[in-house]
């Protein structure tokens, strides 16, 4: 990336910050809110912005979904996978008994259920952030807790009452890096974003869909609906599969797809983590070819019109 600026869910101290560290390109910038975060980039006050999309507990971050859907024109160029480990921070001096309040981001709160329920007297308080809970803790005198990162209780000067608090030690989140006009290069290990609009809802219509990226052999890797916010029963469909847009077979289907439904709206083909989706790309086209090949010496054995 060619980065000038990047923005992240601030402030400092916010897992999106850590995971922006990790790009080592452009000058971070901290957003109070996602929302806020994809309003700078599309209007251009921002090069681009690091924003959660899902998380291995919770799942989608709806926010984010909702904004590239929906509200702004946006390409995502690139993932970062994480691991989440939260902590329960709060003033030093101040112990886990006397916690009477406990802020934090609506994701995180959901990812540690479990604990807080072993809190019975401790109410829970949403924040904008992670990162603004502990900012909001260390300013308090009150017997107040966030959940956090370690990060955020370095830089706010809190203890950990208590480490590693989620409620699966498999805690992920998954951010991406969006951009306004620019489609990440491909690379062979890549990932494509779009959303699917029907006209109408009929039986076999998500079949019809499905069936063409089957029909390819193109492996779907996240399909989810989302409502339309035009009313009850109204759904577009968030489909990700492996492959890019200047692949031929994605570039294929995409465009079977656009004649067929009421509106595709394209998020992105972008590099992803792992290796798993490149190996068994490279199996599918060596399985392609190897069909190809077949079909070619059956029509070479077609006897010619006498």
């Amino acid at each position: 990336m060619n980065a000038t600026t990047i923005g992240f869910l601030g402030p400092e101290g916010s897992f999106t910050h850590e995971a922006v560290t990790t790009l080592g390109d452009g000058r971070a910038v901290a957003v109070a809110t996602i929302g806020d975060l994809l309003a700078d980039v599309a209007a251009g006050r921002l090069d681009r912005v690091l924003v959660p999309i899902e998380n291995a507990i919770e799942g989608t971050v709806s926010a984010t979904i909702d904004g590239l859907v929906f509200d702004y024109d946006l390409y995502i160029e690139r993932e970062v996978v994480r691991p989440i480990h939260l902590h329960l921070l709060a003033r030093p001096g101040v112990s886990l008994a006397a916690v009477t309040t406990v802020y934090s981001y609506v994701h995180a709160l959901a990812q540690v259920r479990g604990f807080l329920a072993g809190m019975p007297r401790a109410g829970v308080v949403q924040s904008t952030s992670t990162s603004e809970a502990a900012r909001l803790v260390a300013e308090s005198d009150e017997p107040w807790a966030a959940v956090g990162s370690a990060m955020a209780g370095e830089i706010f000067g809190l203890a950990s009452l208590a480490p590693d608090i989620e409620d699966h030690p498999g805690n992920a989140t998954r951010f991406v890096v969006v951009g306004r006009d620019a489609i990440a290069t491909p690379t062979g290990h890549d990932r494509t974003t779009i959303v699917c609009f029907q006209d109408n809802d009929r039986p076999g219509s998500l079949y019809g869909i499905l069936g063409r990226f089957a029909a390819r052999d193109i492996n779907l890797t996240k399909l989810e609906s989302r409502p339309t916010k035009l009313g009850l029963g109204n759904y577009c469909f968030v489909i990700e599969f492996e492959g890019h847009v200047d692949d031929d077979i994605v570039a294929d289907c995409l465009v079977d797809l656009q004649v067929h439904l009421a509106r595709v709206k394209f998020l992105g083909s972008y590099p992803v983590t792992g290796e798993e989706a490149t190996s068994r790309r490279g199996e599918i086209d060596e399985a392609r070819r190897a069909a190809t090949d077949w079909m070619a010496s059956l029509r070479a054995r077609v006897r010619p019109l006498d």
